[in-house]
């Protein structure tokens, strides 16, 4: 089953099912208004959801409309809480060699996280509006999970059956104002804007066998103006999402509705690129002694998605611009 939220004029949208070719929508709103509202009431409403999806996909179309992604907002607009991990450990090891920074104690057994600002994110096609390019703007490409209530103590095997969908995102990054922050120990907030999502939030089933051992086994593709910048593997997680919803879970439950996101898809092997800037730059640091990719301009253009085995967009695309704020 696909999920998209289609503007309305509210903070959250309308809620939608999607056909699997993503040329149709339904209205979710005789089962549940907004997805916040379905996830909060995932077992009443998700077989009444997926019977509106079958009749989608089963050619049954009589009321519905065609779906247009760039009329999506994020799938959950905003969210009570949104973390972020770091589950790629070769991201890590290139900013530590890049910068000559010192390993951080039990990372590789321990994921890390942060708590971000899920107040306002941005669906993945409208633009990006920032402040500067100063502020070193950079794309990030990950993978997130949405969970129903999650128990305090909640181990990692069953945490897994707490994930309800699957998103993919662009996080957003100001790299000249990270440093700071990360220096402070209190975490990020300036460094990380509003971050902006694919169009669709897909059920792990819609992966098929790509979905296994709470990893999406499938290549991220990332260009940027209209460039192949890379297309590193979801599956070589170090921490898998059981993992690091577990971590989130440990001194606290997890209300319906947190999103944890897998941090920036990235391989060892230097062949699949990276799916963001600051990667690509640690690696030319580490290559000639200095970083030759400037990060993004007003008017750059960046774009991910994630294709199934049969060549079709999971997720749908993220294909946007970064812009000047105004006002």
């Amino acid at each position: 089953m696909k999920l998209a939220t289609l503007k309305n004029g509210s903070r959250d949208g309308r809620l939608m099912v999607v056909s699997r070719d993503h040329q149709w929508a339904l209205d979710a709103s005789p089962v549940a208004l907004t997805l916040q509202q379905a996830i909060e009431n995932w077992s009443t409403v998700e077989p009444r959801l997926q019977a509106l999806a079958s009749r989608l996909d089963g050619g049954d179309v009589a009321d519905a409309i065609a779906f247009d992604p760039g009329q999506a907002m994020a799938p959950l607009p905003r969210a009570f809480q949104w973390c972020d991990g770091s589950a790629f450990l070769s991201h890590g090891a290139l900013m530590q060699k890049a910068f000559n920074l010192d390993p951080i104690d039990g990372a590789e057994h321990t994921p890390l996280m942060y708590q971000g600002a899920g107040d306002d994110f941005i669906g993945g096609r409208d633009d990006i509006p920032l402040p500067s390019e100063s502020q070193g703007i950079d794309f990030e490409g990950e993978f997130v999970v949405l969970v129903d209530d999650v128990p305090m103590g909640c181990g990692a095997e069953q945490a897994l059956q707490h994930i309800k969908l699957i998103l993919q995102i662009n996080d957003v990054s100001l790299r000249a104002l990270a440093p700071r922050e990360m220096r402070t120990g209190f975490g990020f907030l300036q460094a990380k804007p509003s971050s902006s999502f694919a169009p669709l939030a897909i059920t792990p089933d819609e992966l098929g066998d790509a979905w296994r051992d709470g990893r999406v086994h499938l290549p991220l593709q990332v260009q940027w103006n209209g460039e192949w910048f890379g297309h590193p593997h979801g599956g070589q997680m170090n921490f898998n999402f059981g993992e690091l919803i577990a971590h989130a879970a440990l001194t606290r439950r997890l209300r319906a509705g947190t999103l944890i996101g897998s941090g920036t898809v990235s391989n060892a092997e230097r062949s699949a690129g990276s799916a963001c800037i600051a990667e690509r730059r640690a690696i030319e640091m580490i290559e000639h002694g200095a970083a030759q990719t400037a990060f993004m301009r007003f008017g750059d253009r960046v774009r991910m998605d994630v294709l199934g085995h049969d060549g079709q967009s999971l997720f749908g695309a993220i294909d946007q611009r970064v812009v000047q704020a105004q006002g």
